[in-house]
């Protein structure tokens, strides 16, 4: 029999939720939408509510919570007006080209505008099967889609931009994969699910409207600022190549390995999407891999930025048809843009890094690009823990030194460092803002979906508290700002599919 998975308390009486979704992607792209409603939930039960994020959609809580409410977060409840829809994108996964990949288990239920007047997705993940499942069963089981919760909430904390998660139900339906599992509903919240195999699919139509309305969409949705560009669909692309140079290095700087970087789960808003096979760094180490499809190493930490770069070409061959009629002035249009990547990722890298590190501003480049290479080469050659030593490093800057020092293996090296490291007054409280205390340590991931699979809710609650203010150290919560203990093993992630 499936685990049993508690709710969060029982459902309340209240109000259906008034919800207003637009279906504006379904009318603007028809060609790349599948009308299409979720398969019906045995017994849905609410396992996990944001309220806080509930609140900011310009959604009532306590409605969401009532039986209503819960049937509308599993796709049972369409409001009046909505399409829900299937998206159609193609995709590079690990390299290899594939032409129609789409929400094999997901549907876009609409648009909603949020308390703040910005658009955003309502979308489900494991809603069943749709005509892009491609043999999959087209489910989800609790432990996946409660990873996808812990870790997106655990990434908006950080201040890293990321679709967002509202809900998480429990459908009563067991789900079948290595072993019998208890099924549930992710209910996302993104600015769009617009990614580079969107504009794949729709270069490989042939059909230059299509694309071409695609683009337009994405600027009206995400980049207002290049319709007023001398060509609209160049700037664009340089906006996503912004964007997504920002985001890596954000992922870089606190340790994320995202695990499958295929050009399918790269947004055009540069949200960080998709948390199947994720983890973070416990021992440093450039070449980590967690995924367990990754046998190449591909997606490993350290080639996140040239990944990133890879599937930013494969969005320019995509809009070349856009670029210039000219086809080789299309590509040189291409090339200049994508080349702006690596410059723009340096910069984000090196300013976060400084200020990881405490630099003041106006130091020389080549003093601090000398800090952080050397200082790295030491946590690699020692496999310290990636979170703990960087915030341990404050307390060196303040002038107790000893919590960082004892990290690492070779003492000598460490003691010249942090002498010409500390003759710049490092500043500690900036140090502390961004070296977050807590993260969605892998362990700790893995024991609170455990615990939750197996029916107890309460590791996730606590989990989720820890990293709801993560740069603050609070009392009571050492264990959440602790490295995986030895015993721990190596870690693997899987996609959950």
């Amino acid at each position: 029999m499936a685990a049993v998975v508690r709710t969060l308390g029982p459902v309340s009486i209240a109000p259906a939720p008034a919800v207003v979704l637009d279906d504006r992607f379904a009318r603007d792209l028809p060609e790349l939408a599948v009308r299409w409603r979720a398969e019906e939930t045995p017994d849905p039960r609410l396992l996990v509510l944001n309220e806080s994020l509930a609140e900011e959609l310009g959604l009532e809580p306590a409605a969401l919570r009532s039986a209503e409410g819960v049937r509308l977060l599993v796709g049972a409840a369409v409001p009046a007006g909505a399409t829900p829809v299937a998206q159609a994108y193609a995709g590079h996964q690990f390299g290899g080209y594939v032409p129609r990949l789409g929400d094999g288990r997901a549907l876009l239920l609409g648009e909603l505008v949020d308390a703040a007047g910005r658009p955003r997705d309502l979308h489900l993940k494991g809603a069943g099967r749709t005509p892009f499942a491609r043999g999959g069963d087209g489910l989800a089981a609790v432990g996946p889609m409660l990873r996808e919760y812990v870790v997106s909430e655990g990434m908006h904390a950080l201040g890293i931009p990321t679709t967002r998660s509202l809900a998480v139900v429990a459908t009563g339906r067991e789900v079948y994969r290595e072993t019998v599992l208890p099924g549930a509903v992710l209910a996302r919240v993104a600015a769009s699910h617009l990614r580079v195999g969107s504009f794949q699919y729709a270069r490989a139509t042939g059909d230059v409207d299509l694309l071409r309305r695609l683009a337009d969409h994405a600027i009206d949705r995400h980049h207002p600022g290049a319709a007023r560009a001398g060509n609209r669909y160049l700037a664009l692309f340089e906006a996503v190549v912004a964007v997504q140079a920002s985001l890596v290095a954000s992922w870089m700087l606190v340790g994320f390995v995202h695990g499958v970087m295929n050009t399918d789960n790269m947004t055009i808003s540069g949200e960080t999407i998709d948390y199947g096979p994720c983890a973070f760094l416990d021992a440093f180490d450039p070449a980590t891999v967690y995924s367990s499809i990754d046998t190449g190493g591909r997606y490993a930490y350290r080639n996140q930025p040239l990944a990133a770069e890879w599937n930013l070409a494969r969005l320019a061959e995509a809009l070349l048809p856009l670029l210039d009629d000219d086809q080789d002035r299309a590509v040189a249009l291409a090339v200049e843009a994508l080349g702006a990547f690596r410059p723009r990722y340096g910069a984000a890298w090196s300013a976060g890094m400084r200020t990881k590190l405490g630099l003041p501003d106006g130091l020389d480049d080549a003093v601090a690009s000398a800090l952080v290479d050397d200082l790295l080469a030491l946590l690699e050659e020692g496999r310290v823990d990636h979170t703990s030593f960087f915030r341990a490093l404050g307390a060196a800057a303040r002038g107790d030194a000893e919590p960082a020092r004892r990290m690492v293996l070779d003492l000598a090296a460490f003691d010249a460092w942090a002498q010409r490291w500390r003759a710049l007054e490092p500043d500690a409280a900036a140090m502390d803002r961004a070296n977050p205390v807590y993260i969605p340590r892998n362990h700790l991931v893995e024991e609170a979906l455990d615990a939750a699979t197996a029916g107890d809710l309460g590791p996730v609650e606590r989990l989720l508290e820890a990293l709801s203010r993560p740069y603050d150290e609070r009392p009571g919560l050492a264990r959440y700002a602790a490295p995986a203990p030895d015993e721990t093993g190596p870690y693997r992630t899987f996609c959950g599919t």
